[in-house]
């Protein structure tokens, strides 16, 4: 397309096809924070009153907000663990010594997978490549001394999968320190920056980015600063330009503020208004944190089970899904983590995925379910695919769900030990 003027112009792009037919993503969340790796996990986003989601957070890539909260039992946690250790000596205990970005992209892959999205700066202002003013303060500098973007954009391509990256330009606790957040309202409006210089700054690592990996989507956070939402040589739709006239496949979410987007977002049970006729998808990670928690365990994780149910509901709705796993700071994945993974893969082969990318939305108004059975459709180049269960299913458990198409009675099998919805 050509050069935009406005955000408005921007707006008139279409979705490129390869997004629009590749429903499922996965997030990585990877930080000095997977050193310390510790939240509270008292539930989902959306489903916490905010006075208590932030003093008892339960994304630990929030620690060093949390941290800083007074009589935060977090901030209790890292005096008994640390002492007076400031947040930066987690960066220098990070080392990654088992980092395999082959295995994961494999993983990922064979889970059925069509992008990878990692975090390359999360609010704590870390840099996961060797960005541009960060004085050092950078992975390649400390800790893993390496950059970790490259060879995750280079395994995740190799296994035929889309790259795209992650960066919060909304916060950033380093650059521009403010009081800890406590409330919504801090996060998204009077405790963010808004000046010009700390938006250049954003602008200049994202260049960065473009021109080192060129990722096919750039999936920014939180806001983007007031004052560089124009078109002046540091602004954001000047940043947009730039990107989509190096990248033209590439896509951008709505986390940049009232500007332009490619797609919407939601969030665990958050921002749900979202998920309408425009392009959306829904990110969260297999437990309650994005990066890994060391305190959750089986009873907060999803299955691949559940995580099949997940998907399925919201490809039949028109959306994507975004799976977050959150890597150990060693670089391996927890292992409910991978099994959870390896699970979906094996339920994507029965014909999921094949099902399921390139589909679109179609109506079910002619299918009536028996008493507890589920039901979700999917059109895919004019054949209608059933994905059937029951409501409360017990996947170890063989059963029958029984339903009508149109006129016709069909008794659909739910074989023990079944990785997902049937395939009708």
């Amino acid at each position: 397309m050509n050069e935009a003027n406005s955000f408005e112009e921007l707006s008139e792009r279409e979705l490129p096809q390869w997004y629009a037919d590749t429903p499922f993503g996965i997030f990585v969340h990877w930080g000095a924070y997977s050193v310390s790796a510790w939240g509270e996990p008292i539930g989902a986003l959306g489903t916490i009153e905010w006075e208590t989601w932030f003093k008892h957070n339960p994304y630990s890539e929030w620690y060093y907000n949390t941290i800083r909260i007074e009589g935060s039992p977090a901030q209790e946690h890292h005096r008994e663990v640390y002492g007076d250790m400031p947040y930066d000596g987690l960066l220098d205990m990070w080392k990654a010594e088992k980092f395999d970005p082959t295995d994961w992209a494999t993983l990922f892959r064979d889970a059925g997978a069509g992008y990878v999205i990692p975090t390359t700066k999360h609010h704590d202002g870390i840099t996961l490549w060797e960005a541009p003013r960060t004085e050092g303060r950078n992975t390649v500098a400390r800790g893993p001394q390496r950059d970790l973007i490259a060879p995750i954009a280079d395994a995740v391509r190799e296994a035929g999968m889309h790259f795209g990256v992650y960066y919060s330009g909304g916060l950033d606790w380093h650059f521009r320190p403010m009081a800890p957040h406590t409330t919504d309202e801090s996060v998204n409006d009077t405790g963010r920056p808004k000046d010009a210089e700390y938006g250049a700054y954003c602008a200049q690592q994202c260049r960065d980015l473009i021109d080192r990996y060129q990722p096919e989507i750039l999936w920014n956070d939180i806001q983007w600063p007031d004052d560089a939402k124009n078109f002046g040589p540091d602004g954001l739709g000047t940043l947009f330009n730039y990107y989509y006239a190096h990248v033209p496949t590439g896509v951008v979410n709505d986390r940049y503020g009232d500007t332009h987007s490619d797609y919407l977002t939601s969030e665990y049970s958050h921002l749900l208004a979202n998920e309408g006729d425009k392009a959306w998808e829904n990110c969260r990670g297999i437990g309650y944190s994005f990066a890994y928690n060391q305190l959750e365990d089986e009873s907060h994780y999803l299955t691949g089970y559940q995580i099949a149910r997940m998907l399925t509901d919201i490809v039949s709705r028109g959306g994507h899904f975004l799976l977050n796993v959150g890597p150990k700071a060693d670089g391996t994945l927890p292992e409910l983590q991978r099994q959870a993974l390896v699970d979906l893969g094996a339920w994507m082969r029965t014909g999921a995925k094949d099902a399921l990318y390139g589909s679109r939305p179609v109506s079910t108004e002619d299918v009536t379910a028996g008493a507890g059975v589920w039901v979700r459709g999917v059109d895919k180049e004019g054949t209608r695919r059933l994905f059937v269960d029951l409501e409360e299913a017990d996947p170890r458990v063989a059963a029958r769900a029984t339903l009508t198409v149109g006129d016709e009675q069909v008794n659909v099998e739910l074989p023990a030990g079944r990785p997902g919805p049937v395939i009708y």
